[in-house]
């Protein structure tokens, strides 16, 4: 699943920064082939498949009756922490985690939470695995012109994966963004630059297992009609997705042939 959703945004790429469909002129074509190959040559680690086949499975079959312990909107905080529970269940370390970063700058200080899973390897060191269940709309922008909402609408509905992955989407993106933004003659927001996405997932974090570690004094537990129909769009998203991903799969394996056949002609023309 997950190298097939790279692969499309691969070939998004490929369409729009090239020829008419470029995007404000800002790649050339040395940098279209770098970028689909960003995409293409990732291996996909096993552990991190089966998690991300995890989460989509336990998403979806998350029932919408969610709860919490605080009457206020939550912004799917009880979302994530059901899926954390689900996770720690099923034997994953698992905790949602709330960042918090101080203004520097033309950077903004602000607060994100996400859900990280803590994998560990035979040689005693560990890793973690970053999951951000609403993972498109950090990258939307105003007046975003039809390709960048193409190549936004191409992204995972739900991350998965390390933060150096995460890290190739946001400087794709931020690019991208910019782009966009400079044929209206808009700059790139605060909110929306480069150190801005990165300190969600990269300033220093609180893991939480329980919403009782979130500090919250009341004990009334009430519906959230808000997050309810959250769950119920990522839901449709994600079999929106996963049945797009299937029909995907024969012109993905003809690509992944043809950027072989690609890297081969490269290597005999440099033996030459």
């Amino acid at each position: 699943m997950d190298c097939r959703v790279l692969a499309a945004a691969g070939d998004v790429w490929l369409r729009l920064v090239g020829g008419v469909g470029q995007i404000g002129g800002a790649f050339s074509h040395e940098s279209e082939h770098d970028l689909a190959v960003m995409f293409y040559k990732r291996k996909v680690d096993q552990y991190e498949s089966d998690l991300l086949a995890v989460v989509h499975s336990l998403l979806l079959s998350m029932e919408t009756d969610l709860h919490s312990v605080d009457s206020a909107p939550c912004n799917a905080r009880c979302i994530r922490f059901s899926l954390v529970k689900l996770l720690r269940h099923s034997g994953y370390d698992a905790a949602v985690c709330a960042s918090r970063w101080q203004g520097c700058g033309k950077v903004p200080g602000g607060d994100h939470e996400y859900i990280d899973v803590v994998k560990y390897n035979d040689s005693g060191s560990s890793e973690r695995l970053i999951i951000d269940i609403d993972f498109q709309s950090h990258f939307e922008i105003a007046r975003a012109v039809e390709s960048y909402d193409r190549i936004l609408n191409s992204l995972p509905v739900v991350f998965v994966g390390s933060l150096d992955k995460l890290k190739q989407f946001l400087k794709v993106m931020v690019e991208a963004a910019r782009s966009s933004l400079k044929q209206n003659s808009m700059p790139l927001p605060p909110w929306r630059s480069l150190a801005y996405l990165q300190a969600k997932w990269e300033s220093p974090y609180q893991r939480q297992f329980n919403p009782d570690d979130l500090s919250i004094n009341s004990t009334i537990f009430s519906d959230h009609k808000q997050c309810n129909g959250h769950l119920m769009r990522l839901q449709s998203s994600l079999k929106s997705e996963i049945e797009a991903d299937r029909l995907l799969k024969p012109t993905n394996s003809d690509n992944m042939r043809r950027l072989k056949l690609e890297r081969r002609r490269h290597s005999s023309f440099r033996t030459h």
